[in-house]
């Protein structure tokens, strides 16, 4: 299965069985290509990286070193997810780097979007780098590249996986589910025994809530939407939404709006949720989330997290709007 057209009589992988056989047909393909080499992958989590972790593991061991890069703008938990299943349970070759102040310091005072995902990729990539530097002997670099990256990599988007890697990084790469659509790669996931809430983790971009947090991204405001973000997860979770809706989040625009709490005007924030379902995120349609919820979410957001005084709901499908906002 390579070259860079999905064959429109490709059978799609819907169930345990037919990704195991992806499985198999897969890790004898890796074997193939690798040999006795030595793989990199930059294993953010998500849930792509996170399967060809998984894979690659089951079919070279050690042979693989993943680099988990915690830049500071991962959503509440996910670092120490990724150091519980892959460093802990599946016993990989992890190096875990934190580099939050790093990424933060450089991004102070900077707002324009596109500005922020040229830093935040290419501060990645040279952390990244300086954990390859310090191996020795890689010939191979894994990516979590799934097909719509393919259709969507002709320059719509600055920041995709670790696109634009530096010239010097001779890397052959090793790209198992490039021809998958994100839900075949969640049923792959599934077969390789990882973690539901993994799995079936939202989509998340590389810049991750540094293009949630709007505009220049203060530590306090980038705080409050960690734990926004958090609440609004944890409520789709507990009802039954996490499954039907495919991607959910919030964002916290750079302004204030005048509030009141404990009797006393105050200036906050205000959080934006997003819900939207898409088969290919070229358009999407705006999730008819009950109104009770909606109360109930707003209501814990702005009683439990510092600094926001308001929940707005977007209702824009894309096209008018992108998913992102920035």
């Amino acid at each position: 299965m390579s070259g860079n057209v999905r064959p429109e009589s490709m059978q799609r992988i819907t169930t345990l069985e037919l990704a195991n056989a992806f499985i198999d047909e897969q890790i004898k393909e890796i074997r193939a290509q690798v040999g006795d080499g030595k793989v990199l992958l930059a294993l953010s989590g998500g849930v792509d990286s996170s399967v060809v972790a998984a894979l690659l593991i089951k079919a070279i061991g050690k042979q693989l070193t993943c680099v988990h890069v915690n830049h500071g703008l991962m959503r509440k938990g996910e670092s120490e997810q990724v150091i519980e299943v892959f460093g802990k349970q599946l016993d990989a070759n992890l190096v875990y780097v934190d580099a939050t102040d790093r990424f933060l310091d450089l991004l102070a005072g900077v707002s324009e979007p596109e500005k922020k995902r040229k830093i935040i990729g290419a501060e990645f990539i040279k952390v990244f780098d300086e954990e390859a530097a310090k191996l020795n002997g890689i010939g191979f670099l894994a990516q979590g590249t799934i097909y719509p990256d393919i259709l969507e990599s002709d320059g719509v988007k600055a920041h995709h996986n670790v696109g634009g890697l530096p010239e010097d990084m001779q890397f052959e790469l090793v790209e198992p589910v490039k021809l998958l659509y994100k839900d075949e790669v969640r049923v792959v996931g599934d077969a390789l025994g990882l973690p539901h809430g993994m799995v079936y983790r939202q989509p998340f971009p590389g810049p991750g809530l540094g293009v949630r947090c709007l505009g220049a991204i203060t530590r306090d405001r980038l705080h409050a939407l960690r734990e926004a973000d958090a609440i609004l997860r944890e409520e789709f979770d507990k009802n039954g939404l996490a499954g039907k809706v495919w991607q959910y989040f919030i964002a916290v625009p750079d302004m204030k709006s005048v509030g009141v709490k404990d009797g006393k005007r105050y200036e906050g924030w205000p959080a934006i949720i997003r819900a939207v379902n898409t088969m290919d995120a070229m358009t999407a349609t705006v999730e008819n989330i009950p109104f009770e919820l909606l109360q109930h979410i707003t209501e814990r957001i702005t009683h439990e997290v510092d600094g926001i005084n308001r929940v707005l709901y977007d209702l824009t499908p894309k096209p008018i709007g992108t998913i992102e906002w920035e």
